[in-house]
């Protein structure tokens, strides 16, 4: 249940100042350690500013909206959602600058597939990707544990969608609407623009669906006030303000969302090419070296631990049936 969940304790948020805040500690915080030796103006011209920041996010929230879409096999929409969660959280707590979202999108999608159960192996998945998949495949498995400890390692995420179905039937057996079905498109889509809003980082999922249900009805020329107040809060109109607050502002974070200027963020990424992170850059020297010493630094704790693996076969088997499974 959502209201004794972690996402309800840990990522929901009391408003979009608090969401500004964080993104902008992170972005302070960069700019801190690696423009040490600048003064402002040049740490104006060569960092992203908090706003750029935003920017270049939203864009990317449309190529992770469009890769789930074109995703073959067909890729369910609690996979979508929880994946639009995960990037999220992960830039409240870190700059696209220490990681550049390219990166980040695929691994969030990826984690998602496997928390949401839609069981794809990892060729599968970057069958979906341009490009060079092996490296692609080496991206997304070297961030995943990544991204797991930068959520707290809360991973189930709690969607509209189920809510959405509650509502509809429902809608289909307290109220007078005739064919209550044909608000299903008008609701995908309102949905679908909830997750470039920060909507799901402030509102509970049943609120969120209840906005898009309204929504859809006032598209069809339906009007579910009275459904609303005679038939969901009947019992509990003490809290009926604060809904009708909460759809409301959830409905206008939609109406008001704004597409990213292509220009701008054509700039913003070559901005960003220079003042990223090269330590997790994986085209970098940097990266390469710090990678190589990882594996050889594995390769001699494996040596140093070999009498304990060959006494232990039967165990070193079981470990690694398990860790098969896992990965299909």
């Amino acid at each position: 249940m959502f209201p004794q969940s972690s996402q309800k304790k840990f990522w929901t948020f009391s408003n979009e100042q608090q969401l500004n805040s964080l993104r902008l500690q992170q972005n302070v915080t960069y700019i801190n350690t690696h423009g040490a030796d600048m003064n402002q103006e040049q740490r104006d011209d060569f960092f992203l500013s908090s706003v750029e920041e935003r920017i270049l996010l939203k864009q990317y929230e449309l190529y992770l909206n469009d890769f789930c879409r074109r995703f073959e096999p067909p890729m369910p929409k609690c996979v979508v959602g929880t994946a639009f969660h995960y990037f999220k959280r992960f830039y409240l707590n870190n700059t696209p600058m220490d990681y550049h979202p390219k990166e980040i999108l695929a691994t969030c999608v990826y984690l998602a597939c496997k928390v949401e159960e839609f069981n794809v192996s990892i060729g599968q998945f970057v069958s979906n990707i341009k490009g060079d998949r092996n490296k692609a495949m080496d991206i997304i498995l070297s961030n995943e544990l990544l991204m797991m400890q930068q959520l707290n390692y809360y991973l189930t995420v709690h969607n509209p969608y189920r809510p959405i179905e509650g509502f509809l039937i429902d809608i289909k057996t307290r109220s007078g609407m005739s064919n209550p079905e044909r608000l299903r498109p008008h609701i995908d889509e309102f949905i679908e623009k909830t997750f470039f809003t920060d909507a799901c980082l402030l509102y509970a999922p049943s609120q969120i669906a209840l906005a898009a249900v309204l929504h859809a009805a006032s598209k069809e020329q339906e009007n579910l006030d009275s459904y609303v107040t005679e038939n969901l809060f009947l019992a509990a109109r003490d809290k009926l303000p604060v809904l009708i607050e909460a759809v409301r502002k959830i409905r206008y974070m939609v109406k008001t969302y704004e597409l990213p200027a292509k220009e701008k963020v054509k700039l913003i990424e070559k901005k960003l090419e220079k003042c990223r992170n090269q330590e997790n850059n994986p085209d970098s020297q940097v990266y390469k070296e710090r990678m190589r010493k990882m594996l050889c630094d594995d390769d001699m704790e494996l040596a140093q631990d070999s009498s304990y693996h060959i006494a232990d076969s039967s165990a070193d088997m079981s470990m690694l049936n398990m860790s098969q499974e896992s990965a299909n």
